[in-house]
């Protein structure tokens, strides 16, 4: 009941706000987008994008031969779905690459283990490392040992993550992935471990990347299985010291190349100011990236393809951007040194990355909720039953975080109860894919993005305060 009377509340304050856009026919531009968006539910193309991707490319770790491969299948899709001026943009990235892996407990009650490496993560000598665990139940836990209390050991955080629908608790537990090596280093520690950031208990360990601090030594991390984490747990209640033997390879690659690729749906009067939407192209090595971001990268094309053909063109040019580069978090911050130049033309962006399943929650650009766009916007995804949010985007995408505060941003955001049982796992396959989700969200982004190409809104001026 909270839901529907802050819904309610909401569409009242959508349906009385004064128009602000005369040169904007927004009865004709509404019936445009329900109508892209009953197309886009009766069959939205995005399914069989995904499905070519991970069938004919699979993996795609950037810097890897495969993310190459993506980029050359990305830029063959555009042009065969119609779209204009597409371009391939290649950056240097310190690449890495994955080796060996195994872990195992050697005493006092011997057997196997299932972890990955870290991205990013130095390797163990050859032969591995053999030495006594530190569990701790937090990243804060440990932070708050002695210096050298962790001399000799390999530390063990194994602070589970809560499921929520909104994925906020992978944001609360990240830190103990990112920043935990460096702390067990701080502290004397020979490796790291964490239990996996998942919200489910599949035997699959699941990967992402790290930093390494400049004021630490850099030691071996990874992350084991959520009931690995648990057993090691178990094993330690019992009051004897555990040991094991842990062996990690990766391995730098020197010369890495990361590749972003970019389309456009020209606009017919003012083909330079551009709606900027994407997803990203490069996935971790464990699956085939179709939740993480396959489905990503198809619901933005699919959008943009069914807007390029409407019988006639929007004003503004829809871009399409597949950043290559996002899961090590290269690919942003080269987006925006070699866009510059152009951001001032940006009328608004939005990034896809957060699985498979129906839009549940828009959020506009700031300034923008009760305006005429968000009254149209509203109206067009009622049969959606999208909640549309008070509260702004304010950073829509990791690849977009650069450009905050520079550029107007959005986010659709999908049901993503489930979607932290497969990221970044070898669980994340095509089998995963909600056809019915990727059709909903297609809907959902293409009568977004044509009202915005269409139309005369300025999110800028409606993000100024009002005199």
């Amino acid at each position: 009941m909270k839901l529907l009377r802050t819904a309610f509340a909401f569409a009242t304050i959508l349906f009385s706000a004064p128009a602000t856009a005369a040169e904007t026919d927004w009865p004709r531009l509404q019936r445009t987008a329900e109508g892209l968006r009953d197309q886009a539910l009766a069959g939205s193309g995005a399914y069989d994008v995904v499905e070519s991707l991970t069938t004919e490319v699979g993996p795609r770790l950037a810097g890897s031969p495969a993310g190459k491969r993506a980029a050359d299948w990305a830029a063959a899709k555009f042009k065969a779905l119609g779209f204009d001026a597409v371009s391939v943009e290649a950056f240097p990235i310190p690449a890495w690459s994955r080796g060996e892996e195994t872990a195992e407990v050697i005493s006092p009650y011997p057997q196997p283990l299932q972890v990955t490496a870290l991205g990013g993560s130095v390797a163990t000598p050859p032969a591995g490392i053999e030495a006594e665990i530190a569990i701790f139940p937090s990243l804060e836990a440990m932070a708050a040992v002695p210096a050298g209390a962790l001399k000799g050991k390999i530390a063990v955080v194994v602070q589970a993550m809560p499921r929520l629908q909104d994925g906020g608790g992978y944001g609360a537990v990240t830190p103990i992935r990112r920043l935990g090596p460096s702390e067990a280093a701080r502290k004397g520690a020979v490796a790291y471990l964490i239990r996996s950031l998942s919200t489910n208990m599949a035997r699959l360990p699941h990967t992402g990347s790290l930093n390494y601090a400049e004021d630490a030594p850099r030691i071996p991390a990874g992350a084991l299985s959520a009931p690995d984490a648990e057993l090691l747990t178990a094993m330690a209640k019992r009051g004897q010291p555990v040991r094991i033997r842990l062996k990690l390879t990766p391995k730098p690659v020197d010369g890495g190349q990361a590749y972003t690729v970019i389309a456009d749906i020209k606009g017919r009067e003012r083909p330079d100011e551009m709606v900027v939407i994407g997803a990203h192209l490069d996935s971790w090595d464990l699956g085939t990236g179709a939740v993480d971001d396959g489905a990503g990268v198809a619901v933005v094309t699919s959008a943009a393809r069914l807007i390029g053909a409407l019988p006639q063109r929007p004003r503004r040019t829809v871009r399409v951007v597949l950043w290559g580069a996002e899961e090590m978090g290269w690919s942003g911050p080269a987006f925006a040194k070699m866009h510059a130049a152009e951001v001032d033309n940006y009328v608004v962006a939005g990034e896809s990355d957060f699985g498979t399943e129906r839009i549940v929650v828009a959020q506009f650009p700031v300034g923008a909720v009760g305006s005429p766009f968000a009254r149209a916007f509203a109206a067009a995804m009622t049969p959606l039953r999208i909640v549309m949010s008070r509260d702004p985007a304010v950073v829509g995408g990791d690849d977009l975080a650069p450009l905050r505060g520079i550029v107007p941003q959005f986010s659709l955001r999908p049901d993503g109860t489930t979607y932290f049982d497969l990221h970044h796992s070898a669980d994340d396959t095509m089998d995963k894919i909600n056809r019915n989700g990727l059709d909903q969200a297609t809907a959902a982004w293409a009568a977004f993005v044509y009202l915005a190409a269409d139309s005369d809104v300025d999110f800028r001026a409606l993000a100024k305060p009002k005199p």
